[in-house]
């Protein structure tokens, strides 16, 4: 979520990069004997000669040698390092050495990381320090962009990315080296790529998988892949760590009266601030862009730099000319939470201030939602920010929390996100791979038996097993779309309802990020003015291709007062960049739509047959997303469980006279404000007509089921009977051996 009244991305990409000092380069004169670079056969530039000084004081640079020589002789290798020591940016352009060595005959380098932005900057900077050019030979691939060729020999990608490949590369065969980095993050494509590398290295020999971790996961990453190299890269300096009295009752004014303070002291450095969460980072960014007014223009500029380690937008490309030379000096504030610290690329990084808390989402698999809790910070985490200020001589980490709560408050790690997450796509692509022979996965930690066994529920009851729970045709198909499954079902039921062109709008707009800004304080009221002309009866699904649609006719229409996207955007209380990203997700959706040769229908949006249609194709994916308002006042009791919710902010339902009473929602989660979003109205007819009969007879007993039973009977009396005798003798049958109906239906294959 973004604010209306900056662009701070675009911003302050470029202070981001490891850029130079702005100093004239030296141009180097060379006699008859050129050095050519063997990546691209050219003459090495003076810069290259220059950062190649800077790359040699690195810390990981110690240890190259032992490196290259552990890749030579052994298939995985091992390298635990603190942070910022280099091992990112370095050890993928000596891979990248290792196989020009070999004429590439094995295949080419991919280095995984979390976020794409860390996977864009770090490709422009091997770029930039190899001296050649990018999205030739070094590029990357990202969800939704590409920048890559068959010349690339390094490629930095998130680890999602990797994982799609392998459905259709099962065995990586054109990499030679693949690099996990920021292993100890334990995300779930992390986890579940680690697992199957294991056999892809027993069919491939000549394969090399080198393992970049912090220094915390090391034991327990040796004892999983036995005896490999183990290289540990150290930071230069160590961190003061200045720890507060007490717990703050305000983490956050502390964190930003800390900040002013530090600035007021004169004290040269940029700032780093872990925060709890992304809206934190959003509302901190407000209130340093308006104290800058009030400060002594003697002590320099602040430049709120806001890191959104899951922010799905687009990345802008920096400007790569030389910064100008500012006379006052400009001081970075980067604000991000925990999971953001590798998103940090500044060097001259001198303060560290950590809250000491996070707000996580843990996945319950018994409601299918996620609930957001509050909770400390790991110790790992707290060593991590600490290892920040490596590179700094006079690095300090305040601590706003007491010694005391380190020891007893603090776990030493935090689970891994494969057991507090969804796993339905983790499972559907098991299953994928399965086909290939690849489905086995030795996890590094087990996931929880139950969140697997509702992932296999909710795949069988979108059709994508067989009767063997075997991968269907179906389920083949939904594989084949980076989505969420239940929105790749809805997908290919437009096929059939013929509401292709508007489910694939809605499919983009509810997977970019949220396209209605937070409006500024005082312009409440006119931004709901302007999102009224956007508004739909049927709801917030069809009110988000209104949207779409009025954006790109106000970027088609020449004669428009609009002279730029981004004007109509401002005006409109809309996010141009969500907008944008929605464009770019919508347009790589038409392609597998074309690449799998699925029909795509053309538009009929506005019609009310059209607007059945689209209820009817999202009714089959969402089936187990439906509420309804139990009270009139808008307190939506969950279907499949006894939660209780309210429609969210932005809902076009949200102060409306006329609450629906059943809805189909997108998202669900627990929190302070349990709330649903984006929302859109449905008749039990629909529901019944289109849920799958075995989701039905497992819902438990309530009003609601009442409810569509009688919907049931209504439209077809002798099959409602067999139904509800089916109903009573399941019930009993669930009473006499106490097993949730989950538990039956579901095997692990």
């Amino acid at each position: 979520m973004e604010f209306l009244t900056f662009s701070p991305e675009i911003h302050c990409f470029s202070e981001l990069l490891d850029c130079s000092d702005g100093d004239e380069e030296e141009i180097l004169e060379f006699g008859d004997d050129l050095q050519l670079n063997p990546f691209d056969g050219l003459p090495y530039s003076s810069r290259y000669y220059k950062l190649m000084k800077e790359r040699q004081e690195l810390p990981v640079w110690k240890v190259k040698y032992t490196f290259m020589e552990s890749l030579l002789h052994n298939q995985i290798v091992i390298v635990s390092g603190d942070a910022k020591t280099g091992k990112s940016s370095q050890i993928p352009q000596w891979c990248a050495e290792y196989c020009l060595t070999a004429s590439y005959r094995h295949g080419v380098v991919v280095c995984t990381q979390l976020h794409k932005q860390t996977a864009v900057w770090l490709a422009l900077r091997a770029a930039d320090e190899m001296d050649v050019s990018l999205g030739h030979e070094v590029g990357y691939f990202i969800p939704f962009e590409s920048c890559c060729s068959t010349e690339t020999i390094l490629r930095y990608c998130t680890d999602d990315m990797l994982q799609r490949e392998m459905m259709s590369a099962p065995l990586l065969n054109s990499y030679g080296v693949i690099i996990l980095d920021d292993v100890h993050e334990r995300t779930v494509p992390t986890d579940v790529l680690l697992g199957i590398l294991k056999d892809v290295l027993i069919s491939r020999p000549e394969l090399r998988l080198v393992i970049l971790t912090a220094p915390h996961m090391s034991i327990k990453l040796q004892n999983y892949c036995g005896s490999v190299p183990f290289i540990r890269v150290e930071s230069k300096h160590h961190a003061e760590v200045v720890y507060s009295c007490s717990i703050q009752e305000n983490h956050f004014l502390s964190a930003l009266r800390l900040l002013f303070e530090i600035h007021h002291s004169k004290e040269k450095g940029d700032i780093v601030i872990f925060l709890a969460c992304e809206q934190e980072i959003e509302k901190a960014y407000q209130i340093i862009r308006q104290e800058q007014a009030n400060l002594n223009p003697d002590l320099g500029e602040l430049i709120p730099v806001p890191l959104y380690p899951t922010k799905r937008d687009l990345i802008p490309k920096p400007n790569q000319d030389k910064q100008k030379c500012y006379k006052k000096y400009r001081r970075k504030v980067l604000l991000t939470t925990s999971f953001g610290e590798s998103l940090i690329w500044i060097k001259n990084v001198t303060f560290v201030i950590d809250v000491g808390l996070e707000r996580r989402k843990v996945y319950n698999p018994r409601i299918r939602a996620d609930s957001v809790i509050t909770q400390p910070i790991s110790k790992s985490q707290e060593e991590m920010h600490k290892q920040i200020l490596g590179m700094s001589s006079s690095g300090k980490l305040f601590c706003l929390y007491p010694e005391e709560f380190t020891h007893k408050e603090m776990k030493p790690d935090l689970p891994a996100k494969i057991q507090e997450s969804n796993l339905t796509s983790m499972v559907l692509f098991l299953k994928r791979m399965d086909i290939a022979g690849l489905g086995h996965c030795d996890f590094l930690s087990r996931p929880a038996p139950e969140s697997l066994m509702q992932a296999l529920e909710d795949l069988d009851y979108l059709a994508a097993l067989d009767n063997d729970g075997n991968l269907s045709e179906f389920g083949i198909i939904m594989s084949e779309f980076p989505l969420d499954p239940q929105l790749s079902k809805s997908i290919l039921a437009s096929c059939e309802f013929e509401c292709v062109d508007e489910m694939l709008t809605i499919a983009a707009m509810v997977t970019a990020p949220n396209c209605f800004l937070h409006a500024p304080p005082g312009t409440e009221e006119i931004a709901l003015t302007c999102w009224r002309k956007f508004s739909h009866p049927a709801g917030d699904h069809f009110t988000l291709i209104n949207v779409f649609n009025a954006f790109r006719e106000a970027a088609a229409d020449s004669t428009s007062q609009y002279y730029s996207n981004e004007k109509w955007c401002r005006d409109y209380f809309l996010s141009c960049s969500a907008l944008r990203m929605a464009e770019i997700i919508r347009a790589e959706l038409v392609e597998i739509m074309k690449r799998i040769e699925l029909p795509i229908s053309e538009p009929d949006f506005g019609s009310q047959e059209n607007v059945l249609n689209i209820k009817k194709a999202l009714l089959s994916g969402y089936f187990m997303h439906v509420a309804r308002d139990v009270d009139g006042s808008g307190n939506y009791l969950m279907l499949a469980h006894r939660q209780v919710a309210q429609l969210d902010s932005f809902s076009s339902y949200y102060n409306s006279r006329r609450i629906p009473e059943w809805v189909l929602f997108h998202e669900f989660s627990i929190s302070e404000d349990n709330s649903i979003r984006v929302v859109s109205e449905i008749s039990p007819d629909l529901f019944v007509k289109l849920t799958p009969q075995y989701y039905f007879s497992n819902l438990p007993p309530s009003e609601s089921k009442d409810i569509l039973q009688e919907a049931i009977n209504h439209l077809s009396p002798v099959s409602a009977m067999k139904e509800e005798q089916k109903t009573n003798s399941d019930n009993k049958e669930n009473e006499k051996y106490h097993q949730p109906p989950t538990e039956q239906r579901c095997i692990i294959q």
